[in-house]
């Protein structure tokens, strides 16, 4: 008989041996569960903050031949925390929410479509409280770290989807815009950000804030892949339309911005110079025109002391975010009451002010919205594009939301109402970095329209990018702190998608880790490998010489570019690549072999 055994037959019939026993095991229980939750804390750092859970929704299977190949396949996504997941509770942002919820009994639509569509989806992003907030601080699950600017907020309310996406952590995510909550954490985050046509896209599945504004938006870093999420979302047809576009800029709200107007104008303007299909632009004073066009606008005006243009603006914000009040006390008022003394501790000021408010105007904030939509039908037609600053103000830093003044709400709010209210279509659209932040401006297109706005995109942004690069004062946006850690996390994604054998996936995270750190050999010459898989002999030969040109000491590098010459049957380069590896190595038998295989080939 064991010791252990012996020892436990003897003080058996101990009540003070038991007690000892119990303690013990009470205690590994809790080192267990303490080691579980720091593990469990570290997570969100590892991945900026922006998950919330981390979970794997796979894609539906592939049609066999003659189906049409799944349009997102391969893709990563994420969703923010309003979206429903079959046995996954929905937490609106809020722990008290999460806990008197049951776990939904059904999968969103949007992210059942997104499954269909061949892309997978990898966990649910920190949302403000209840959607509610713009600042993207969550003081229950931390605020997701802002890639491009760590040490300012990243915008909320959709602020974890946004950050997934610029940090390169999914390549799209979708996130709710009901006043701006994912135009304005992809203008912070330095990414696109689209708002889709009010109601084109279900919410079926998605926790409402205010049916009358809420929009499904969707984050990405490339155009193309924003399009192709609409494409599905939308349920758009391919066929193309051709159609002139009327560029007309509001200059009144660009001196709301702090950069200059004319840099934005002139990298437009001069992006859409020699483009086919693109009008001159116009110019227009926006507030006067829906001063004009909106008689019920005038109705909410404020009596102030200081009246000017940009102040029927303001008027249109407050009539937005008093229709996001009403609509949010009538979904949820009850559940905020059976809280009672746990109201002040888990809701913040914002939702307490929508339930305690009396609205005896909801006619009128109604009728204002109908006149706002026929208004801007009017304006923009079936070819307009309105162009507007995203944000007027640059991104606050982080712990600011105490002293979140009522201005930089005010200037917020009065750009992003004008989509909100109209229920056009809006497209955030980043410009670069200038004075240490990032750049973006705002395509707006009438309701409906939402496959032309993404196809203008599509169109015109390598352009505006050569624009930015060469003929403004804006810059690219430069490889600031954190995205050497973000560049290497890429290298690494990418490395795991090409041992899985997926070569364009593994380029795209190789192509995302270039452009923020664009002076590491590593991903050039990775890049190379993949596109070898795919036969991209080129490509992976001019890869391959910016790696060299970054490190002439790559031995992969030469022997990439060896073999894709090779390849393209200039056999005199390819030799002087592999005799210059042997050069580097010479024990290196890939070199020696491809050495002795060229040279009786070419004899």
């Amino acid at each position: 008989m064991s010791q252990s055994l012996k020892l436990i037959k003897e003080h058996a019939s101990n009540p003070k041996f038991w007690l000892i026993i119990g303690v013990g095991v009470a205690g590994i229980v809790v080192l267990a569960e303490t080691r579980r939750r720091t593990l469990r804390n570290k997570t969100p750092k590892q991945y900026f903050g922006a998950f919330l859970e981390r979970f794997e929704l796979l894609p539906f299977p592939q049609l066999p031949p003659p189906a049409a190949k799944q349009p997102l396949s391969a893709l990563t996504f994420a969703i923010n925390d309003t979206f429903d997941v079959k046995d996954y509770v929905t937490g609106f942002g809020n722990p008290t929410w999460k806990s008197t919820h049951k776990a939904a009994e059904k999968t969103a639509v949007v992210v059942t479509a997104l499954l269909k569509s061949g892309a997978t989806c990898v966990g649910k992003t920190v949302v403000d409280e209840f959607s509610f907030g713009i600042s993207g601080e969550n003081k229950y699950y931390g605020t997701p770290t802002n890639p491009r600017m760590p040490s300012c907020i990243p915008g909320g309310s959709s602020c974890g989807s946004a950050v997934a996406v610029a940090a390169g952590l999914v390549d799209f995510a979708v996130g709710t815009d009901t006043t701006g909550c994912v135009r304005i954490p992809a203008a912070f985050c330095g990414i696109f950000g689209f708002r889709p046509s009010h109601g084109t896209v279900s919410t079926i599945g998605v926790l409402p804030n205010a049916q009358s504004l809420d929009t499904i938006g969707w984050f990405a870093r490339d155009p193309s892949i924003l399009h192709r999420v609409g494409h599905v979302l939308l349920q758009l047809s391919s066929v193309e339309t051709k159609r002139s576009r009327r560029i007309i800029f509001a200059d009144d709200l660009f001196q709301l911005s702090k950069i200059p107007t004319q840099r934005t104008i002139n990298v437009i303007g001069k992006a859409i110079e020699n483009m086919s299909g693109y009008q001159d632009p116009k110019h227009l004073n926006l507030c006067q025109y829906i001063d004009s066009k909106v008689p019920s606008l005038r109705l909410h005006e404020r009596s102030t002391d200081v009246q000017n243009e940009t102040s029927i603006l303001k008027t249109l914000s407050s009539v937005m975010l008093s229709l996001r009040g009403y609509e949010f006390k009538t979904n949820h008022e009850e559940w905020v009451k059976s809280l009672k003394f746990k109201l002040g501790y888990s809701v913040s000021d914002h939702v307490i002010a929508a339930i305690s408010t009396v609205y005896d105007n909801i006619k009128a904030l109604y009728k204002v919205r109908t006149e706002m939509r026929r208004a801007f039908q009017s304006l923009l037609k079936d070819d307009g594009i309105l162009v507007i600053p995203t944000v007027a103000d640059s991104q606050l830093k982080l712990n600011t939301n105490k002293g979140f003044s009522s201005e930089f709400q005010d200037r917020t709010f009065a750009l992003s109402s004008i989509a909100s209210v109209s229920g056009c279509c809006q497209v955030s659209i980043p410009l670069g970095y200038h004075d240490g932040c990032c750049v973006s401006i705002s395509f707006v297109s009438f309701h409906g329209a939402d496959k032309f706005l993404l196809d203008t995109v599509l169109d015109i942004y390598s352009t505006l990018q050569e624009q930015v690069s060469v003929g403004s004062d804006y810059s690219p946006l430069p490889d600031i702190s954190g995205n050497r850690e973000t560049s290497e996390l890429l290298k690494e994604k990418g490395n795991a998608a090409f041992k899985e054998r997926q070569w364009s996936k593994a380029i795209s995270y190789y192509t995302e880790a270039i452009k923020l750190n664009g002076t590491n050999a590593t991903y050039y010459c990775n890049r190379a490998a993949a596109h070898l898989k795919l036969g991209g002999f080129q490509q992976a030969a001019k890869d391959c010489s910016e790696a060299i040109l970054l490190d002439k000491k790559n031995v992969k590098a030469y022997l990439r570019r060896g073999a894709a010459r090779e390849s393209l049957l200039r056999y005199e380069e390819a030799l002087e690549d592999f005799k210059h590896a042997l050069v580097l190595e010479p024990q290196n038998k890939d070199a020696s072999l491809a050495e002795k295989r060229l040279r009786k080939l070419m004899s």
